[in-house]
């Protein structure tokens, strides 16, 4: 298999469990392609003792014929279960003849795992009778499981209230790749393209390594853009809806929140969401972002260090992309790279390099040499101030000074002029009065380049360029 490439925590986190000396039963979750069936697949070299995955769509016949399938390859000889729990036993049964007199690990791994529990089919229950009277009892089972379904994971393995309560020994929750691992996996794929080039594929396709894997290393970024999406027959045409309904099973409902966020850079408050979609703004709405917010496409930050009155925004690159460009029927098969420089383009670019720097708040604490101090970062809306003052980033520090983080995209190094100077000035003003912080407020300009030395430049001491970010 292709080698692996930018999931050295999840490895050792693997390899770990592995070596436990215990029975283990664990869950992994992501949005699709993320690339959770190769992680498994190539930490273990394909060697199971039992491997099935789903049938996306399949019906109760079609499921249960996939589990028979795979029985029968790594062993068995019956008849085809006409139950879950039959068929859990066959499996059972089969492992427990596999493990007479062997010493090494027994692998299990069950692929797209909410296929399988179709409507009234009774999975779940037997899932559940095989782990907690069967499997577990094997001391040395290495039971994973995994799928793209993250809100049916969510609620039915990690946090499971019946009888999986608790059952998993271990969740990961399989991210997409930061800029870091993005460049490392393009120049494994013989890419040469430097960091801003790196960068602006990213805002387009995040670092999803299934769309990173269609880039041509051949073309440059604007060719690659029309390629995938403006072209005749674009690769990623319908690729939109195929995520929402391979994740959610009323997948329209989420699309509706995912597109509102979109056309708002701050993002809305759950009240405001349901205001707007006029929905209702209940429990259901809850789980509907908690499960958005799972899967990366939003993120919930609270306004200041306070943990009410959340406010959610869309940071999930693909999606950005989506409804800014993809929804346009346009017969310009040079669509992308015929809007180069252009204000539309260029407002694109620096609206989404906040997001970028949002995905990268770790990099960023660590460029401002913070790591050592104790620290929390939030976003701050005011509260009275018009126009209203939004601010990404704040960093608080237990030595009582707060940094608050600007971000500014720029093909060279970023020029601060004094319009936006007097806005920094006034964003500051404005957290203190409202905050009533009495401590130091630095600022810290996060740009591609740097920032370039003027007579207004002076207030980021400590500007931050993309390079950090790539750390």
């Amino acid at each position: 298999m292709e080698r692996i490439i930018g999931r050295e925590s999840e490895l050792e986190k693997l390899s770990d469990y592995f070596e436990s000396g215990k029975s283990e039963f664990i869950a992994l979750y992501g949005r699709r392609r993320v690339g959770k069936t190769f992680l498994i697949r190539s930490f273990f070299k394909d060697q199971f003792d039992f491997y099935a995955t789903g049938v996306i769509d399949g019906s109760r016949e079609t499921e249960m014929e996939a589990f028979h399938n795979a029985l029968v390859r790594y062993g068995h000889k019956g008849d085809k279960a006409s139950t879950w729990i039959e068929a859990f036993t066959q499996l059972a049964e089969l492992l427990e003849r596999k493990n007479k007199n062997r010493k090494r690990r027994l692998i299990v791994f069950i692929d797209e795992l909410p296929c399988f529990d179709t409507r009234r089919s009774g999975f779940l229950q037997a899932l559940d009778l095989f782990w907690n009277s069967r499997a577990s009892w094997i001391d040395n089972i290495y039971f994973v499981v995994c799928g793209s379904a993250t809100s049916w994971m969510m609620r039915n393995i990690v946090n499971n209230k019946a009888g999986l309560h608790k059952r998993t020994t271990h969740t990961m929750h399989l991210r997409p790749f930061s800029l870091g691992q993005t460049e490392e996996y393009l120049k494994s794929r013989k890419f040469r393209w430097p960091r801003i080039t790196v960068l602006q594929a990213y805002m387009v396709l995040g670092g999803v390594p299934y769309y990173l894997s269609l880039l041509d290393p051949k073309k440059n970024v604007p060719d690659n853009i029309d390629t995938l999406f403006f072209s005749a027959e674009p690769e990623l045409e319908n690729e939109y809806q195929r995520l929402f309904k391979s994740l959610f099973k009323n997948a329209d409902s989420y699309m509706e929140i995912v597109r509102l966020l979109s056309t708002h850079r701050d993002g809305y408050t759950r009240s405001e969401i349901a205001k707007e979609l006029k929905i209702a703004d209940n429990g259901h709405l809850s789980d509907m972002l908690d499960d958005l917010e799972h899967c990366d496409f939003i993120r919930r930050y609270n306004n200041g260090s306070l943990q009410k009155n959340g406010i959610y925004q869309l940071i999930d690159f693909f999606s950005l992309f989506h409804y800014r460009f993809g929804t346009r029927r346009v017969t310009d098969e040079h669509f992308w790279r015929n809007t180069l420089g252009t204000p539309e383009q260029n407002n694109w670019y620096g609206l989404t390099f906040e997001k970028v720097c949002l995905w990268h708040v770790r990099q960023i604490v660590h460029g401002l040499r913070l790591d050592a101090i104790r620290h929390e970062y939030y976003a701050w809306r005011s509260q009275n101030s018009q126009p209203a003052v939004q601010i990404d980033l704040v960093i608080d520090r237990a030595d009582g000074i707060v940094t608050i983080c600007e971000m500014k995209y720029s093909k060279d190094d970023y020029t601060l002029d004094e319009k936006e100077y007097r806005n920094i000035i006034r964003r500051m003003e404005t957290f203190q009065k409202e905050t009533g912080h009495k401590g130091g407020v630095q600022v810290s300009l996060v740009t591609t380049y740097g920032l370039k030395e003027n007579m207004y430049s002076e207030i980021s001491p400590v500007p931050i360029t993309m390079e950090e970010l790539f750390g």
